[in-house]
């Protein structure tokens, strides 16, 4: 499925685009200046993050990582003292993500924190993480742009399959089947059905016990019918799901404690 979306995507293109335009906004936001999307990080500190999330995939890409231990290794070191040093760095960084990631095949295998251990799988994450971004620095800086339709409506199915319904497997998940949303875009005429129910069990890391509202996403929309529905352009939903403003607002119609049980599924957030 992720070979598909890539052929009809450029994922390439957009985490260069996105990337770059983060930049863009940063340069003429003062430092201190607060993140309304991310209340706990000044500019700089946004500035820092996306820096070191490139470095790391970047070091995975180059290095053709496998083993866990090595990545866990993976050390940036601190942000240069000068601001200009520091965009600088933040330039060189993201340019040789998007060289790596040009010159390395999508199959190739490497460590994901998910269960497609492949570029392929970084090509697709770094462009949405380049982009949701994007939408903080823009925000930091008061001066919102527009944002790629088809990119967004990748987004949504990224963002309810991967970020909140791709689980890892050391748990199960109980479905309650009755508890169903559908989810449609009004421009990209997409729909996903997701299921609400409770995932449980052990970490295998710290050996807590764990046991939490989650979801499934069906693996396509038979149109039967569903408690709840929510609708908006593939923009609007996808900033929604990552706790991002939206332009416009979403309709939200059908069992009001499905939604509110959607709504706190999601609460958590995403890390």
């Amino acid at each position: 499925m992720l070979l598909a979306m890539a052929a009809e995507l450029d994922y390439l293109g957009h985490l260069a685009t996105e990337s770059a335009r983060f930049a863009e906004a940063l340069l003429t936001t003062e430092p201190d200046t607060r993140v309304p999307s991310c209340p706990d990080w000044d500019a700089d500190q946004l500035l820092w993050h996306l820096t070191e999330v490139q470095w790391f995939w970047g070091a995975i890409a180059r290095q053709r990582l496998t083993d866990p231990e090595t990545v866990g290794a993976l050390d940036i070191g601190v942000p240069p003292s000068d601001r200009r040093a520091r965009f600088a760095f933040y330039d060189r960084v993201s340019r040789d993500l998007v060289d790596l990631l040009t010159t390395t095949a999508p199959q190739t295998a490497v460590w994901t924190w998910s269960d497609d251990h492949s570029v392929g799988f970084i090509r697709r994450r770094q462009a949405h993480e380049a982009l949701i971004h994007r939408v903080d620095a823009e925000l930091a800086a008061g001066a919102r742009t527009p944002m790629p339709t088809a990119l967004c409506g990748d987004g949504v199915d990224e963002v309810l399959r991967v970020m909140y319904g791709g689980a890892p497997s050391w748990g199960e998940f109980t479905p309650e089947a009755a508890h169903t949303i559908r989810f449609r875009t009004t421009d990209t005429d997409q729909t996903w059905v997701a299921t609400l129910g409770r995932f449980a069990g052990v970490d295998p890391e710290s050996g807590d016990d764990v046991d939490e509202p989650d979801l499934r996403v069906a693996d396509a929309d038979d149109g039967a019918a569903v408690a709840a529905t929510i609708t908006g352009a593939a923009v609007d939903l996808n900033c929604w799901l990552w706790s991002r403003p939206t332009f416009e607002p979403l309709d939200r119609t059908g069992d009001a404690a499905v939604l509110a049980q959607f709504d706190v599924t999601i609460a958590r957030g995403i890390n």
